[in-house]
């Protein structure tokens, strides 16, 4: 007759009774007295000391209510029942005996408890047991209930007590219908319109509950994996095709992704669970994976079944995925955790050339973690003087005298301590902090080198070269920034040399090139730097406002002697044929990476004016590049 059921509360419902008065069945039960002022009803006393109820003396009463409250107890659409406080059933009317597929009197002296299924819950029969005692005013519950020819009812079951006697009244509503309309409405929230997948709200909810489970049970893997991909070019689909052809290919895809999970394997829940997650994303859950092989040949499977073309309405298609790959222990997981490891590889595969699996790297997310704890501190830590420069000579080849400086900007992360420019430029250019740390790095060089020349005043005074970020020249005003630095700290333009890369400066064209005018015909020196290794356009070489180039070590590094052999003779004839032509166009040229005489002896020899590198000396503090000051005018 029952079946386990399923908890839940919710308000129940009940109906008045029709002209029609059904039979009542009752075991014999106390009348309680009338209250004042009413009629004492009549009844034959049986041995147990029970009443025969009957009708009451006045039809009315003087409330004008039904003569007998049984009446309304019979004829009611909703299945009620008394049950006393040993919990058996005294009296039944119809609509309980229909609903629960049975003749009335075959209820009576029952367990109200049984007929309901109070039992299979230890909290339920707990309040139960505390409402027939008087010490509880109500109990509700929902419960399924199975019917003698098969089908399920679910129900609503309520307990309350009678007033005026030891009498407990449960009612049971048949709330199947409203089940079924919740269940429909929740299978439309919880999939997706288009390809009729799970959404993002189930797949979460089904990844929250995989991960729960692992937590205390013991009977899997207690491992989870994920495959969170990205269609490559959807966007021109939608844009070229129209959105109903979109929506097709997403179909279609969603029928690719549904049959690889079924043919890779059962897990636990029978099936790995595919789920749209919005837009073109799609993600592929397993539990209880056994490793990072069963991922791997999924997110494979995956990634050929989607290049296959496909078919739709008359047209061709081919588009291939981006795969996200993540397989872990569940245990100290999150769902939060597990979503932001998929979609950071998920973000790698698209940054590695698309239609292509990744795996998830922790060494790679330590670094991307990393990288990005530097992004979101590095504006504040010009503020908070986190940042310092240092100064490498740039040495005259012919008389070894100091000519200039490069200053060279230092990180002290209160973190990660002291941090080189290729740890944090990169960052700074892309979220544009690099201009107001370009102006800073600008402007504290410059107040150096006025100070040196200060101290110094007999010598000759250095130059200090900057390097400065496209980006400066395009987000901010790098003239006036200039200008008013100059003006500022007394420093003349000539004592000043920006450095910019090759690939920066070569096809500068408009606000660029102007600003590298003007900066030219104030004064202030240009060197390209790494020189070589970009574009090497020549023809922009002769027309931009360049004074200096700066040759990559690269070419340096093939003057090395080792063991008396020359190791590249093509580097030193490249080297000289930059210097002739450089020369010939006016431009100086300085060296990078010098690092053995043997090196400075034949840049000297191919006519190279500067050169840099530990040779002469490291990036130092400004202190010690005042200590090379004096001891050159000592020698001078």
């Amino acid at each position: 007759m029952r079946e386990r059921a399923v908890g839940g509360t919710s308000e129940g419902t009940g109906s008045a009774a029709d002209s029609i008065r059904p039979t009542t069945t009752e075991r014999h039960t106390p009348v309680p007295a009338a209250p004042s002022g009413r009629a004492e009803p009549t009844g034959k006393a049986d041995p147990t000391g029970r009443a025969e109820p009957t009708e009451r003396a006045d039809p009315t009463g003087a409330g004008g209510e039904p003569r007998d409250f049984r009446a309304a107890f019979a004829a009611a659409h909703l299945a009620m029942a008394l049950v006393d406080r040993d919990g058996s059933v005294v009296a039944v009317n119809d609509a309980l005996a229909s609903l629960l597929g049975t003749a009335p009197h075959s209820l009576l002296g029952q367990q109200a408890a049984d007929l309901v299924d109070l039992a299979a819950e230890a909290r339920t029969w707990q309040a139960y047991r505390e409402v027939l005692r008087g010490r509880q005013a109500r109990l509700r519950c929902t419960r399924r209930l199975k019917h003698p020819d098969g089908h399920s009812v679910w129900t609503e079951v309520t307990l309350g007590p009678v007033p005026g006697t030891h009498d407990v009244l449960l009612s049971v509503a048949d709330v199947s219908d409203r089940r079924d309309l919740q269940a429909r409405l929740r299978h439309l929230q919880m999939h997706d319109p288009v390809t009729r997948l799970p959404n993002r709200a189930l797949f979460f909810e089904r990844l929250s509950a995989a991960l729960e489970a692992s937590s205390y049970e013991r009977g899997g893997t207690g491992r989870i994996g994920l495959c969170y991909l990205d269609l490559d070019g959807f966007k021109a689909v939608n844009d070229t095709l129209g959105h109903r052809v979109g929506d097709r290919l997403l179909t279609a895809v969603a029928a690719r992704l549904t049959q690889c999970a079924d043919q890779s394997g059962y897990g636990r829940t029978g099936g790995h669970l595919v789920a749209r997650l919005g837009g073109d994303e799609f993600a592929l859950l397993v539990e209880d994976s056994t490793g990072t092989e069963e991922l791997v040949d999924l997110a494979r499977a995956v990634l050929a079944a989607i290049q296959e073309p496909f078919e739709l309405a008359g047209q061709r298609l081919s588009v291939s995925a981006s795969i996200g790959v993540v397989e872990r222990v569940a245990e100290g997981t999150s769902a939060t955790g597990l979503m932001q490891a998929a979609d950071t590889t998920l973000y790698w595969a698209k940054a590695d050339g698309k239609a292509r699996w990744t795996l998830f790297d922790p060494e790679r997310n330590a670094h991307r973690m990393t990288r990005q704890a530097l992004s979101s501190t590095l504006r504040p830590a010009v503020d908070r003087g986190e940042f310092a420069l240092e100064y490498q000579p740039l040495v005259d080849l012919e008389t070894g005298a100091v000519r200039g400086v490069e200053a060279l900007v230092r990180w002290n992360h209160p973190q990660f301590g002291t941090l080189t420019p290729n740890r944090f430029i990169g960052i700074a250019e892309e979220d544009g902090s690099i201009v107001q740390l370009g102006q800073w790095v600008l402007r504290t060089a410059c107040r150096q080198a006025r100070r040196w020349q200060i101290e110094h005043p007999s010598d000759s005074p250095v130059f200090v070269s900057v390097n400065v970020a496209v980006r400066q020249v395009w987000d901010s005003d790098l003239v006036g920034d200039v200008a008013e630095i100059l003006a500022d700290t007394g420093l003349a333009p000539q004592l000043l040399q920006l450095e910019l890369t090759e690939s920066a400066v070569m096809g500068s064209a408009g606000r660029p090139l102007q600003a590298l005018q003007a900066l030219s015909d104030m004064g202030v020196r240009i060197a390209i730097d790494d020189f070589g290794t970009g574009y090497s356009n020549l023809a922009y070489l002769s027309r931009l406002p360049v004074s200096v180039l700066k040759l990559d070590g690269s070419f340096v590094r093939g003057f090395r002697y080792e063991g008396g052999t020359h190791p590249n003779p093509a580097d030193e004839t490249i080297v000289e044929a930059l210097v002739q032509l450089a020369h010939r166009l006016g431009l100086t040229v300085t060296a990078e990476c010098v690092e053995t005489a043997g090196q400075a002896a034949r840049l000297r020899r191919v006519g190279c004016d500067t050169g840099q590198g530990w040779l002469y000396s490291r990036a130092v503090a400004p202190e010690r590049i005042a200590e090379m000051i004096r001891a050159r005018t000592s020698s001078g």
